[in-house]
């Protein structure tokens, strides 16, 4: 049976159960006027922080309602958690390495600074220095003359070009005694032979050679170039060419070497000529 209490609460059922808020609802509408505006929710990090597992609210849609923010919240956190692994994975892989890429790097290191130090080690540049001389002597290169041959006769002028090894640049200068062009020239081909080892300097007297008179006269001093017997270079009266009858060795090395007569020095490698001023200075 309804009871005036019942219409009263706007004839609600027995067994009703009440939430919380509209318990609250209906105190405040005693308490307070219609125009007062409802208290501000808590922020949600506010709420998280107090979430204690439970509820204040008893109602169904309170209780569903707390439900879907704890959730929200938790779903929220999770997330976050999960950019930041996904960030420091990121930097782990792109600056660390395995151990067995850090022990093998560190094997290759070693292997590099022993194979360096046996390279510059004293045994292996001689052991060097050794084979390049027997590929050289293979190949008929490594001749060596240091100084001015005199020629005697034509027979020697002949031997000294027929006989040499291709692969020699002979120089043959033809002079006469007593010309002061001639004596300089002596003197700067002698130097150039101690340089130039590998050259084969020669010297014979215009008589000697068979030389017409005029040739003396017009001709004197003259440089003839051959190699694997054949004549490169014919150069008369050369002291005209480096200026009159004084020069240097230098002049005559330039003038030779314009003229492609002379080979550069750096076809013999390092290492040869580094053994050939060894011996030198025993």
């Amino acid at each position: 049976m309804t009871t005036l209490e019942d219409k009263i609460l706007g004839e609600k059922l027995e067994n009703y159960c009440s939430s919380s808020e509209d318990e609250a609802e209906y105190e405040d509408a005693d308490d307070e006027p219609s125009s007062s505006k409802p208290a501000s929710e808590p922020s949600a990090s506010t709420y998280a922080e107090n979430w204690s597992g439970t509820s204040a609210n008893t109602g169904p849609k309170g209780v569903i309602k707390d439900w879907q923010r704890f959730k929200q919240l938790e779903s929220e956190k999770n997330e976050e958690k999960e950019r930041e692994r996904l960030m420091l994975m990121k930097k782990l892989a792109i600056t660390t390495k395995t151990k067995a890429e850090d022990e093998k790097q560190k094997e290759d290191d070693e292997f590099d600074a022993e194979f360096d130090e046996l390279l510059n080690s004293d045994a292996m540049l001689a052991f060097q220095r050794e084979r390049m001389m027997e590929m050289l002597k293979v190949n008929g290169q490594l001749k060596t003359f240091g100084q001015v041959i005199s020629l005697r006769n034509g027979d020697e002028f002949l031997n000294a070009i027929d006989m040499e090894n291709k692969n020699t640049t002979v120089i043959v200068h033809i002079y006469e005694n007593n010309l002061a062009a001639c004596e300089m020239m002596d003197k700067c081909l002698h130097t150039l032979a101690k340089e130039y080892v590998y050259v084969k300097f020669c010297r014979i007297a215009s008589s000697v050679a068979g030389m017409s008179k005029h040739f003396k006269i017009s001709g004197i001093p003259a440089l003839l170039v051959y190699k694997a017997k054949n004549l490169i270079g014919n150069f008369v009266r050369v002291s005209d060419e480096l200026g009159g009858d004084v020069f240097f060795p230098s002049d005559v090395e330039s003038f030779l070497i314009e003229n492609a007569m002379l080979p550069d020095k750096t076809h013999v490698p390092a290492l040869v000529n580094n053994v050939n001023d060894d011996s030198d200075d025993e």
